[in-house]
């Protein structure tokens, strides 16, 4: 009798927890490789809660997002809104605009079974769209239609190039690597970080036509490994905020964003969180969201940092506030506007992770 009554008791005991952990996520589709999330993370009107993670992908991209090391390229064009990164061995993801669907696109095995460590979307002149891929192991930029057609490769400059720099010219006449890590566009011109090599110089290139893709290097580079005004100790992510010309590094080691104009003249920088290590910033609006390695108390997981008009005012918690457990460090992140609302996407890295947030305004 006494185990017949320990066994109901266990039975519902087992009952009670399998719902009480299924039903704090509010219903959320949840990772297959991170704990549930759940409650809400960020600060003020900046705190947001997890809405889709990884098993949100397709199955190609669940069985290879541990090796996650991207980022993503937003359509921003009216109208559009798909979102776009890439994982090794698995190819090019596109989530629609609305964040409901993903899918696989087509991809050529010289991205797929390759890292592209960020992404980006560029316009050539007549409006065409183009993504453009930083292969960190391929060594070389692969640029893409929209539905992941490969058009140009824009391999390693040969001995001889003039680069725009001494240094630079030394180091690819002595068969240096090239190291991608991030590519932006900006009136035809590719602008390349290359933090990942001793390099540490922003490359560029020139877009010489589009119909077909061709660009050819170009002769200016600005930059370099060093501790001085506008030098990098890794020189990770780029961006042009929008609407500007000017160029934005994420000085990885350093925790700050470098600044340049278009020539590769050094502006400024804006600090990050001691230790922060920052992969990339974006910008949408007044609103800017960098991905970060590492936080203050590695423990609790790594920050993803929301600034206004660059003042820091949210700071998201995915490990330790929404419990994803893959959140150790964060590679990437995204922002975009919908229904009044703000989301973030973001990727961790090393274990590799993904998931979608959305702000909270109740």
């Amino acid at each position: 009798m006494r185990f017949s009554m320990n066994s109901v008791f266990l039975g519902l005991l087992a009952v009670a927890w399998f719902f009480g952990n299924n039903t704090r996520g509010g219903g959320q589709t949840t990772s297959s490789y991170s704990g549930e999330p759940h409650g809400v993370t960020g600060n003020g009107k900046l705190k947001f809660k997890a809405i889709y993670t990884t098993s949100h992908l397709p199955q190609e991209a669940q069985a290879v997002i541990k090796g996650a090391h991207g980022g993503f390229a937003v359509d921003t064009r009216p109208g559009r809104g798909e979102i776009y990164f890439a994982l090794k061995g698995a190819g090019i993801v596109q989530i629609s605009s609305d964040f409901k669907t993903t899918r696989m696109l087509p991809t050529s095995p010289e991205m797929k079974n390759t890292n592209l460590h960020n992404a980006n979307i560029m316009l050539a002149k007549d409006g065409t769209p183009f993504l453009l891929f930083p292969g960190n192991e391929a060594n070389e930029v692969f640029t893409t239609t929209l539905d992941g057609k490969m058009v140009h490769e824009l391999k390693t400059p040969p001995a001889g190039t003039e680069m725009g720099h001494p240094q630079v010219n030394d180091y690819f006449m002595g068969r240096g690597n090239f190291i991608p890590t991030d590519v932006e566009q900006l009136d035809g011109l590719m602008y390349i970080t290359t933090g990942y090599s001793q390099l540490d110089f922003v490359l560029t290139a020139k877009i010489v036509s589009t119909s077909p893709f061709k660009a050819v290097w170009n002769d200016l580079a600005f930059g370099g490994r060093g501790t001085g005004a506008g030098q990098f100790g890794t020189g990770h992510g780029i961006t042009i905020p929008p609407g500007t010309t000017r160029i934005d590094v994420a000085d990885r080691l350093n925790s700050e964003i470098d600044r340049f104009n278009r020539g590769g003249q050094y502006l400024s920088t804006l600090k990050m969180p001691l230790g922060s290590l920052p992969c990339d910033i974006y910008y949408l609006d007044n609103y800017a969201v960098v991905g970060s390695l590492d936080g203050a108390d590695r423990s609790k997981g790594a920050p993803i940092y929301i600034l206004d008009n660059d003042k820091l005012v949210s700071t998201l918690m995915p490990k330790e506030d929404l419990g994803l457990q893959n959140f150790t460090h964060v590679h990437n992140a995204v922002m975009k506007r919908m229904n009044n609302k703000l989301y973030v996407i973001a990727q961790a890295w090393n274990p590799g992770d993904f998931a979608i947030f959305e702000q909270v305004t109740e």
